[in-house]
């Protein structure tokens, strides 16, 4: 029986009140107050945000769609068949189709962690007054990621819809492709809005462009990888979107083997070490 109103029942002797702990690990990820569990308030205030800006969102789908007409139908015409993952000759479009996929799930993901999130963080001052609302750094973190994600995924889904009516998806596995560009997306803003915790004033996203850019023209998105030298190759399969494409191009052609799983474990060991990293950096900046 209880005792009386107030007050705790006894301890039976001999026996002292285990300390309410958490597991130290969880102590390190998310400090106390961090985190709420209400990212998706973050989710709600960008969609609504967005309708005002639905033109520049819509933008975004477009880019590879150009490149797709301009490289793959135009150029694509005068390669002539490619070398595909598994050695069988593909069209010239649908050889570069997977990596303006893969190209197009990482810009929507990196321009909108690190621009948006620079300007809401630097000069909107938005994540201070959340900060006063019982939202925590990692729930903003979380919010402004899965927001991230969600743009990136968009644009995955549109362009995946034109490959299919252009007969460019000619594996089963395709279904797939989208999955696979949400895991994309999402280590790519968890990376980007980690970056952008670091950054002093908008000359600093030059260095956003000098990344992407290149990445973007040598990670075997219009080239296979064996046009390089093998030390270029090495810097290659260094990179991100390299594993990104190779995944897409795996996925949309057929060539599924063990190889893709290593792709993937790429992007969690990304999104495992840059999520933590961006809500401790956010809780730096916000507390300090």
């Amino acid at each position: 029986m209880s005792g009386p109103a107030g007050r705790r029942p006894a301890v039976p002797a001999g026996r002292t009140r285990a300390p309410s702990r958490r597991p130290a690990l969880v102590a390190a990820l998310l400090p106390a107050g961090s985190y709420a569990g209400r990212s998706r308030m973050l989710l709600l205030r960008s969609a609504t945000a967005s309708r005002r800006t639905w033109v520049a969102l819509l933008s975004g789908f477009f880019e590879p769609i150009f490149y797709l007409v301009a490289l793959g139908q135009g150029l694509g015409s005068l390669v002539g068949p490619v070398a595909g993952p598994g050695g069988a000759p593909i069209s010239y479009a649908a050889f570069i189709a997977p990596g303006l996929l893969a190209a197009s799930a990482m810009n929507g993901a990196v321009f909108d962690s690190t621009y948006n999130v620079f300007f809401k963080l630097r000069y909107g001052r938005l994540y201070d007054a959340m900060l006063a609302t019982p939202l925590g750094p990692v729930d903003i973190a979380l919010g402004e990621i899965g927001w991230a994600l969600i743009r990136g995924g968009l644009y995955a889904l549109g362009f995946l819809v034109v490959l299919a009516v252009d007969g460019l998806l000619v594996s089963p596995w395709a279904v797939l492709a989208l999955p696979a560009a949400l895991l994309v997306a999402f280590a790519f803003a968890a990376v980007g809005m980690a970056a952008t915790s670091y950054m002093r004033s908008w000359q600093d996203f030059d260095l956003v462009t000098l990344v992407i850019l290149p990445m973007f023209l040598f990670s075997t998105t219009f080239y296979p990888l064996s046009v390089y030298p093998r030390g270029l190759q090495l810097v290659v399969e260094c990179l991100p979107l390299y594993h990104a494409v190779e995944l897409m191009r795996g996925l949309t052609t057929g060539v599924v083997g063990a190889g893709l799983l290593g792709h993937l474990a790429y992007f969690l060991v990304m999104i495992a070490a840059d999520v933590p990293l961006a809500s401790r950096r956010l809780g730096a900046l916000l507390l300090s």
